[in-house]
């Protein structure tokens, strides 16, 4: 079930999908959705609330997992991720598909006047408290202070260095 304030701007083009098991997709006043955002009920039971304000941009996915809470007057740039589940995979008798997924993190928060930079990846577990900048390229998947700025190295992640 989607509970859509009038007053939210929501491309033709976002994919808004319907959750099978109950969960809800609350989006407040004055939100805007670009185009190509996907929004996906999967993964656990938790709604997606959309605070009042926020802005989200093209190419960004979230998966509800075990909820997705974003505060008002957030900043989302594009390509963005919000994976609030995690699979199983410690068996090796049976495929990580079939095993199906983790425990609850607790899901992801993300307080008020936020900004989350492009390309970012926030976890299950993940808390974004109000005024942090999260630098593009980031992956969150814990607890950020307030009003911190967060930026990754994505060349050292992938070997290089400076």
């Amino acid at each position: 079930m989607h509970i859509i304030s009038n007053l939210a701007r929501i491309s033709h083009l976002a994919d808004l999908e319907d959750s099978i098991k109950g969960s809800q997709l609350i989006v407040e006043d004055e939100v805007s959705i670009d185009s190509f955002v996907k929004i996906k009920f999967t993964g656990g039971l938790g709604d997606v609330r959309i605070g009042r304000g926020t802005v989200i941009n093209s190419g960004v996915v979230i998966y509800s997992g075990n909820g997705v809470n974003i505060g008002e007057d957030v900043a989302i740039a594009a390509n963005c991720t919000f994976a609030a589940v995690n699979h199983e995979f410690q068996r090796k008798d049976v495929t990580i598909k079939m095993q199906r997924f983790q425990p609850s993190r607790g899901g992801i928060l993300i307080e008020n006047d936020v900004w989350i930079g492009a390309n970012c990846v926030i976890l299950d577990g993940a808390i974004i408290h109000q005024g942090c900048v999260v630098g593009a390229g980031s992956l969150v998947r814990s607890e950020l202070a307030p009003y911190s700025i967060n930026i990754g190295n994505p060349l050292r992640r992938i070997g290089w260095r400076r």
